[in-house]
């Protein structure tokens, strides 16, 4: 709302006068677009598959290979052979799946760049060598918390004390408890 020049009350500029309509422009002169002259399209280039079914190689060589593997070799694949690889490598080689489903751990694994793992316990174990940084790191990783670390007190212990938790324990002695009060002890 406003106030007109001549003290009205108005909402859409002035009251007791017609709005100007504008009038419609002359399109008279406008000519239609010329109309393109017909264009061959481009014949597309057939795609191709970026994937090409290919047969399968019959290689016996890849199961003496692996049979051939040193114990720390196949250790190290045990480590490494996720399901979803293992599926992937038994496509790759049909003729060794029984020797990869030996290889395949139970879970998948989680990849990380071995520089991501060293900054980060480079920074959270600081140590004289990156290598002991990145042990303390593992170390932790691999140590299994026990689930058996509750601070909560037993029921039943706390049922028993039914002063509280600050109340004096029966078979504490008040003289020793005065002399670490007094400092000396």
């Amino acid at each position: 709302m406003a106030i007109g020049p001549k003290g009205e009350v108005t909402t859409t500029g002035l009251m007791n006068s017609t709005g100007k309509i504008p009038d419609a422009p002359d399109m008279s002169n406008l000519k239609a677009p010329a109309q393109p002259k017909e264009q061959k399209a481009p014949e597309a280039a057939p795609v191709k598959q970026t994937m090409v079914q290919r047969p399968e190689p019959k290689n016996p060589d890849v199961v003496e290979k692996l049979n051939a593997l040193s114990d720390e070799e196949k250790t190290q694949l045990d480590m490494v052979i996720s399901p979803s690889l293992s599926n992937i490598l038994k496509k790759i080689a049909p003729e060794a799946s029984d020797i990869i489903t030996q290889f395949t751990s139970a879970e998948e694994n989680v990849i990380l760049p071995v520089s991501v793992v060293k900054n980060f316990a480079v920074k959270k174990y600081p140590s004289n060598t990156e290598q002991e940084s990145v042990q303390g790191f593992v170390t932790e990783l691999s140590e299994s918390q026990s689930d058996d670390t509750n601070n909560v007190p037993p029921e039943n212990m706390q049922a028993s004390n039914r002063k509280g938790m600050m109340a004096q324990e029966p078979n504490a002695m008040p003289e020793d408890t005065d002399a670490i009060d007094q400092g000396l002890v």
